[in-house]
């Protein structure tokens, strides 16, 4: 069985955000970049499934600039044999995604799918529910355990997904496409060998013209500003002093 990763480049997660002194977008000046961190889950994910021989072909995705091809080497550091790339510079927001990969699904016809829950950038959490619209594919989301059963093309899917009440577990029929949770697994670290190697993985490149879709976004960013900076605490002497803080003050109790 084929599993089909995509994954994001995004702003590294320690990194601080800046935006540009006119507020017109996040200043990515010599910022460091790197894998949306529930991406390296998906690939993760579908690293262990193929060693439990469960698949055979892992294939890494990503729709970006040029620069995204790091992110697609890393995939392939830590598992992936193979990867596409659809380059665009454009400003690519959700549905243009997905309709990015509905045609890469199309073409490579995987048994599974497996996309992060969301981006640490956009925090959408719509790409992979979308693929699933456009392609007609059944989805598990949130996936915190996945379990691949059965036979020959008699498998099937249990996701295991978290839900406001606690736990929920869908039976899916492959193919199907799968989003992570941070609880899935633990990802790991690629190693320096398997980097090198990765640099001779085979690598297709493709545009959003070479597979008849568009995916400039729709949206206009109209201003970016930094989330307003806390305030100081302040500490009291006594249980009385902070429920007559609470209550006349902060005026959350009455």
């Amino acid at each position: 069985m084929k599993i089909l990763v995509a994954v994001k480049r995004v702003i590294d997660y320690n990194v601080k955000i800046r935006v540009k002194p006119d507020h017109s977008d996040v200043d990515l000046t010599n910022v460091k970049m790197a894998m949306n961190p529930f991406c390296e889950i998906a690939v993760e994910e579908a690293v262990r499934l193929k060693k439990k021989g469960v698949a055979t072909e892992i294939v890494a995705v990503t729709v970006g600039p040029k620069a995204a091809q790091e992110q697609l080497r890393t995939a392939l550091a830590l598992g992936a044999e193979r990867a596409i790339h659809i380059e665009t510079d454009e400003r690519v927001e959700s549905l243009g995604a997905a309709k990015a990969l509905a045609k890469v699904v199309e073409a490579e016809q995987p048994g599974l799918v497996i996309l992060g829950k969301q981006a640490i950038d956009s925090d959408n959490n719509q790409v992979g529910q979308m693929l699933a619209a456009l392609t007609g594919l059944p989805q598990g989301t949130f996936a915190s355990e996945v379990t691949i059963s059965g036979d020959g093309g008699d498998k099937k899917l249990q996701v295991t997904r978290e839900v406001d009440g606690g736990l929920q577990t869908l039976e899916l029929t492959l193919p199907a496409i799968v989003t992570t949770d941070l609880r899935l697994n633990e990802p790991r670290y690629a190693k320096l060998p398997d980097i090198m190697k990765a640099k001779k993985k085979p690598m297709e490149v493709k545009t959003p013209a070479d597979l008849g879709v568009e995916v400039a976004s729709k949206v206009t960013l109209l201003k970016v500003e930094p989330p307003p900076e806390r305030q100081a605490g302040i500490k009291v002497g006594s249980v009385h002093e902070l429920l007559d803080k609470l209550k006349n003050e902060a005026k959350v109790i009455s």
